[in-house]
């Protein structure tokens, strides 16, 4: 069962790539100008049929940091994580007018922490990989998408625990698990955030519970331990976000290539 769920990210993954790809003989140049044009994309005019529409979603470049992490009642020196890939996702939307909407969707998020010693010799890499669902409504210009202000909740599935250990800057261990115990399995959070045009967003998410799990125990040689039980940390991440850019039209893509193909055959 847990193996069919790990393709979960992977077919996420693979309809991105799905929605970018053209056709072989399409040149470098051409594929630049649609990377343009899907990134600083116009946000889908306000329609009065209100029928649902389907906008590119996810989040892009992400620093996740904690605002105070604890052990055992003392502050661990915390540094921000930033991190590019994989942060991706859909939204489906719906607007009930010019100025109101909501929206859900699926989002892929890379998300963690990094703590040092207070002598900076042992440094800790933690991330993990979620799938989450958000819901949220927007507020503003959804007419033409020049400025409007979003929020909501969303609910995260962790799916992989990654960490690494560094001593005095040296790797000396890594290891990742699936649906790992060490961070609990569903992780809920709250966002608001702002979009402007020509596609630029800002959006701020946090996590109010516990990034560790506790309970978690770890066999040892002689016996067990609890690694986390004493650490609490509170996860934040800040993205800029190209959030409700507009979704691909295939067909569109399809006859603009057609009608460049006929010119360079003249």
């Amino acid at each position: 069962m847990k193996r069919k769920l790990y393709l979960i990210p992977l077919l996420l993954c693979l309809l991105q790539l799905n929605a970018f790809s053209q056709d072989k003989d399409t040149d470098t140049t051409k594929a630049k100008s649609v990377w343009k044009k899907m990134i600083l994309s116009r946000y889908p005019p306000h329609s009065h049929s209100k029928r649902p529409y389907i906008t590119w979603g996810g989040d892009g470049p992400l620093l996740s940091f904690s605002d105070e992490i604890r052990d055992a009642g003392s502050r661990v020196h915390n540094i921000p994580r930033f991190t590019f890939f994989f942060n991706v996702g859909h939204n489906f939307n719906y607007d009930f007018g010019r100025n109101f909407g909501i929206f859900t969707g699926l989002n892929l998020k890379n998300i963690g922490l990094i703590t040092k010693d207070d002598k900076d010799s042992v440094k800790l890499k933690r991330r993990v990989y979620t799938l989450g669902i958000p819901l949220g409504f927007k507020i503003g210009d959804l007419r033409r998408g020049s400025f409007f202000f979003f929020a909501g909740g969303s609910y995260d599935l962790a799916f992989n625990y990654k960490e690494k250990k560094f001593i005095n800057g040296d790797k000396k261990e890594k290891f990742n698990e699936w649906f790992s115990d060490r961070t609990p399995l569903l992780m809920p959070s709250l966002f608001a955030g702002l979009r402007m045009s020509p596609g630029f967003g800002l959006k701020v998410q946090y996590y109010p519970n516990n990034f560790f799990n506790k309970e978690y125990k770890e066999s040892l040689v002689g016996g067990t331990t609890t690694p986390y039980k004493d650490l609490n940390a509170k996860l934040f991440f800040v993205t800029l976000s190209y959030d409700f850019g507009r979704w691909p039209d295939h067909k569109h893509w399809k006859e603009k290539h057609k009608r460049f193909q006929q010119r360079h055959k003249k």
